[in-house]
């Protein structure tokens, strides 16, 4: 979902130091210089680069070096002009203006190096920190094109104190990931929905114009009302149905979240008599659907991106079965089975698509 970064190649102007570079297992090992050569470069460069600043100041104004090197010789420019008043002052006044002149000269210069000093260490880090920042996300969507679930995570979860929605969103995601594992128990699946839930209303604090930010904050909020209940559930519902149509405004040809609006409807046509009750109690229209809707919507999805999700596939085939359409419901189905298994979602829906084609 997230778009390609630059390799080390071309470097658009940007120091070769800070660009990343291909490192074991698709990740970034930082600079190929070494991090000791890679600083020494930096600092020498920082040097020659102070030094340039420095070299118009050595003599100050022209005017005001002129000046200070002729010592008595009266002013030669300014307001005054030569021979005005005070031009042949004496020896002793002279000498207080020479040195008051150096002073100022250097007290000014020392002052802009400092300053500009400063500002060249904080463009270095606000530089290295952007980098810093992309370097991860390359790592991350490697693990996660790789199903490396764990290892995305433990990269991840040391940065969930970042304000980068980009990095935020992928934690939430990464977290829910690892909840799904089935080798992870009943109370830390519950941590991890609430954590995740967490880290994308963070990201979405951080951008609320982030789609993916938007998504995967009602992915989240759905999981947590999991645990809360039915009345939350469906109290949720609407608040993740505006949520999924933010994050279409905003992306209109992301399938994922197509993909989810047609699982909302899918939801509430399948809801059953007493749920909807207790929806009918909450709510003085409470939100419906049909599996005609969900469809269209499946469909939208497999259009904007064709087998882009096993998930899709499976739910092709499921609501075609609840339409009665067995021939089309055997071919979404056996797509779902043949699809290639890179998480253990994908493995969960290989399993339910080769029951339900049994059961046909």
């Amino acid at each position: 979902m997230a778009g390609g970064r630059g390799l080390a190649g071309g470097t658009g102007g940007r120091c070769p130091c800070f660009l990343p570079r291909p490192g074991r297992a698709g990740g970034r090992t930082g600079c190929s210089a070494g991090g000791g050569r890679c600083w020494r470069r930096r600092s020498v460069a920082m040097a020659a680069v102070m030094a340039a600043l420095a070299r118009p100041f050595r003599r100050g104004p022209a005017c005001l070096g002129r000046l200070v090197r002729r010592g008595a010789g009266g002013a030669t420019c300014g307001p005054w002009g030569r021979g005005g008043p005070g031009a042949r002052r004496g020896a002793g006044g002279s000498e207080v203006v020479r040195k008051s002149l150096q002073r100022g000269v250097a007290l000014s210069t020392g002052s802009f190096l400092v300053y500009e000093a400063h500002m060249l260490i904080s463009g270095f880090a606000a530089v290295h920190a952007s980098f810093r920042v992309e370097e991860v996300i390359e790592q991350a969507d490697y693990l996660y094109g790789s199903g490396e679930t764990e290892k995305l995570y433990r990269l991840l979860v040391q940065h969930k104190n970042s304000d980068d929605a980009e990095l935020l969103w992928r934690l939430a995601r990464a977290s829910r990931d690892l909840a799904q594992l089935s080798s992870t128990s009943a109370e830390e699946k519950r941590q991890l929905a609430y954590e995740a839930h967490e880290y994308a209303k963070k990201a979405l604090e951080k951008n609320e114009s982030n789609f993916a930010a938007h998504k995967w904050y009602a992915i989240c909020l759905s999981d947590v009302g999991d645990f809360e209940g039915i009345k939350t559930k469906i109290g949720n519902a609407i608040v993740i149905k505006e949520h999924f149509q933010r994050a279409i405004e905003l992306n209109p040809k992301d399938a994922t979240t197509i993909h989810l609006i047609g699982i909302w409807c899918y939801s509430f046509a399948e809801m059953p008599w007493y749920q909807r009750k207790i929806a009918a109690t909450l709510f003085a229209t409470p939100p419906t659907s049909t599996f005609q809707e969900a469809l269209h919507y499946f469909h939208m999805a497999e259009e904007a991106d064709p087998n882009f999700y096993s998930k899709n596939l499976l739910f092709l085939g499921k609501t075609y079965l609840k339409l009665n359409n067995k021939k089309m419901a055997l071919l979404w189905l056996s797509k779902a089975k043949e699809y290639p298994a890179h998480t253990e979602e994908d493995k969960q829906v290989q399993k339910e698509a080769l029951e339900l084609l049994n059961s046909i």
